[in-house]
């Protein structure tokens, strides 16, 4: 397992900027293989019975602060809330139906990427799925659900922020979907 940096290069209250934003990433990137996970916390019951009909088996356990459980238990998550959800490797097509099931509740939409493409133009050279990912945080500013708000953010992966080959690609990604790399960055075990 190793790292990326994760940059924020849209924030927006307004979740169909940050999904239309989102959808003009995926059209760059080459997505024939790509999958999408899901983290998030769950606060609400309606949100929990939503989520629950997109996925049956919803793979979560308690979050602090709730009635201990999991779905490896088989136990009933709607007696455990909140709970934090950790639900990987979905097809691509889930991600809008989760996000919109999650009213307020907060998470994070990770879309792995099979690579980011060369951009001759730009002077930026295919990036490899390994470091090819993208993250929607909904109803958070970051990829943890620790700072939440009513606003959405847009993360695009790199090997590493700080090396000039890698800002341009941010910078590049961002100017795509009319957003700009403000130098926020957080670690992201992948």
């Amino acid at each position: 397992m190793s790292n990326s940096d994760a940059a924020a290069i849209l924030t927006t209250p307004d979740l169909g900027e940050a999904l239309r934003a989102v959808r003009t990433l995926l059209d760059i990137a080459d997505t024939a293989n790509s999958e999408v996970d899901f983290e998030a916390v769950i606060r609400s019951p309606e949100v929990l019975v939503r989520l629950l009909g997109l996925l049956p088996g919803l793979k979560w356990s308690s979050s602090p602060g709730g009635a201990h459980g999991s779905s490896d238990a088989g136990d009933d998550p709607a007696r455990c809330l909140p709970i934090r959800v950790f639900d990987w490797c979905h097809p691509l097509d889930l991600a809008e139906p989760f996000i919109v099931a999650l009213g307020s509740d907060p998470a994070a939409v990770r879309f792995d990427l099979d690579a980011w493409p060369e951009v001759p133009a730009a002077g930026l050279e295919r990036v490899s799925q390994k470091y090819a990912y993208l993250t929607l945080s909904v109803n958070s500013r970051d990829l943890f659900q620790d700072e939440l708000f009513g606003d959405h953010t847009v993360h695009v992966h790199v090997k590493n922020a700080a090396w000039p080959a890698h800002t341009a690609r941010i910078h590049w990604l961002a100017e795509q979907v009319g957003g700009a790399f403000t130098g926020r960055v957080e670690s992201a075990l992948l």
